[in-house]
């Protein structure tokens, strides 16, 4: 007997045990939504522990196929009691075995039913898109507030507040009282999201429940991103994920006159039905594509249309404009170049420049200048520059978008010649004469002297020099010899008298 006893025990403690798939995390099957879903849970001392309970066992099961994450769906619990207390955030949890352990250690505050309190702190914290771990911008917002009815507090301000700021909030009561409360407090089609049910019977609604909040977060939309100047590429949520079929996606500049800005939603575009559409195809197990071959400048509709024979789904649409593109002076050239000044021209002009901004610096490490011209100009006079001096000077073309573009090039100054100062002949017997001139700037390299067809060049250092064998009237010339170029030189004519009296002579 005692054997026979032993054995019932040990089948009613392995039907009382929880089975070991029981609330196990499978991979979130509703790959269909993105947005956050707080639910506010009233665990007051009006709610008993089994009733709690029950709660969670129903909140579990109604999270269970939701795909989690950043991209997905995040959710969130706010339990009601004297303090309310966040049991856990957006950002908690990202799998679904995370999620439903937390749900099921979630304990009961108890105390009074601070409804008020629990929704200031939701509106404060938790629900307002930029706050810490709070909601995501540009994602639907709902709350599910599950509650016994009893004594809910003055919540029909706080709740308003919440939904003109675009939460949407649904209800299940399991209690009888307070309808026109709750009734007023629930965001229309109040038949959707507004439930009554018993506490053992929550099962019930699981499914029209979860169908309302998938209504109201289903990322039925197409997404555009990585626009570029010829290119963008297309996101969606994968409708086709079970299913067999393909994608069809066209593509065509929306008709001058009809874009109406970039935006996303479902529906058909007429502007892909004509003839000058483009078209590709996507397998199934897809949830993006590519465009390329855009034009710049332009605005896009593209329109998504899932191929399935298993069922029917809408066809998804997006309007975008692609960017503007941004170009750099195609030339730019060096002219009237001096020592302190040069002419700088770029081209062609652009219309969408707004102006033309130009930077100039000595190399290697010159300060570093700028003047800013407008969009009409194509070319500017950079003045005040060293001589002799390699420029780095870079022409941007400032787009009207906040976009700039440039092109540069090396530029160099001339170098400063000074011409020869003085000059003088002194002959020397008949046939000889005394060259002398005065010594140049420190920049000459030496100096060139030329006569009667013959030429000789002199170090820097040199100041006179004796030519012989002259003929009469012989013509002699020095020039200073610089880095770059030769400096304007002095000529003189030496002549020779017989009575051998030397004198100078300058022209």
């Amino acid at each position: 007997m005692d054997s026979h006893m032993s054995l019932i025990w040990m089948l009613l403690c392995l039907l009382m045990r929880p089975s070991a798939s029981q609330n196990q995390a499978p991979e979130g099957v509703l790959n269909c939504c993105e947005g956050d879903v707080l639910f506010l849970l009233d665990s007051s001392g009006s709610v008993s522990a089994y009733e709690h309970s029950r709660m969670l066992s129903f909140l579990s099961e109604l999270l269970l196929p939701f795909s989690l994450g950043e991209e997905q769906v995040r959710v969130g619990l706010l339990q009601v009691g004297t303090q309310p207390r966040l049991q856990f955030g957006f950002s908690a949890h990202s799998s679904q075995s995370g999620l439903q352990e937390a749900v099921r250690s979630t304990k009961p505050l108890r105390g009074d039913t601070n409804t008020v309190g629990a929704l200031l702190l939701a509106k404060e914290r938790v629900l307002r898109a930029g706050a810490v771990d709070g909601a995501r911008a540009g994602l639907p917002r709902v709350l599910v507030w599950l509650t016994d009815g009893v004594k809910p507090g003055d919540v029909i301000g706080p709740m308003a507040e919440l939904r003109e700021e675009g939460v949407a909030v649904l209800v299940v009561s399991t209690g009888h009282g307070n309808y026109q409360v709750l009734r007023e407090v629930v965001t229309p089609p109040v038949e959707e999201h507004l439930y009554f049910v018993d506490i053992d019977d929550m099962s019930i609604i699981t499914d029209d429940l979860r169908d309302a909040i998938i209504e109201i977060i289903r990322a039925e939309r197409m997404t555009v991103r990585d626009i570029s100047t010829s290119s963008a590429t297309l996101q969606w949520r994968p409708l086709l994920s079970g299913l067999t079929g393909y994608y069809e996606i066209r593509f065509a500049p929306v008709p001058s006159g009809a874009a109406g800005g970039g935006g996303g939603g479902t529906g058909t575009s007429p502007s892909t039905g004509g003839s000058h559409y483009q078209r590709i195809t996507q397998n199934a197990d897809t949830s993006s594509a590519r465009l390329t071959g855009l034009q710049p400048d332009t605005t896009y509709t593209a329109t998504l249309t899932p191929e399935s024979n298993g069922q029917a789904l809408n066809t998804l649409s997006v309007t975008f404009t692609t960017k503007q593109e941004v170009m750099s002076p195609a030339v730019v050239t060096v002219s009237d170049s001096g020592p302190t000044s040069v002419r700088v021209s770029w081209g062609p002009l652009q219309p969408q420049v707004s102006s033309y901004y130009i930077e100039y610096s000595a190399l290697p490490r010159g300060k570093l200048h700028a003047v800013t011209v407008g969009h009409t100009h194509n070319s500017t006079l950079l003045r005040d520059l060293q001589p002799d001096t390699t420029y780095l000077v870079t022409v941007s073309a400032r787009h009207a978008s906040g976009k700039e573009k440039a092109m540069s090039v090396k530029v160099c100054t001339e170098e400063v010649t000074p011409a020869l100062a003085d000059l003088q002949l002194t002959t020397v017997g008949s046939d000889s004469v005394q060259v002398e001139w005065q010594g140049s700037v420190s920049a000459v390299r030496g100096y060139w002297l030329t006569w009667e067809g013959q030429s000789l060049y002199l170090p820097p250092h040199s100041v006179s020099t004796r030519l012989t064998q002259l003929p009469p009237e012989a013509r002699v010339c020095v020039s200073p010899i610089y880095r770059t170029a030769r400096g304007e030189g002095l000529c003189c004519t030496a002549h020779f008298r017989s009575d051998a009296l030397a004198y100078g002579y300058q022209s």
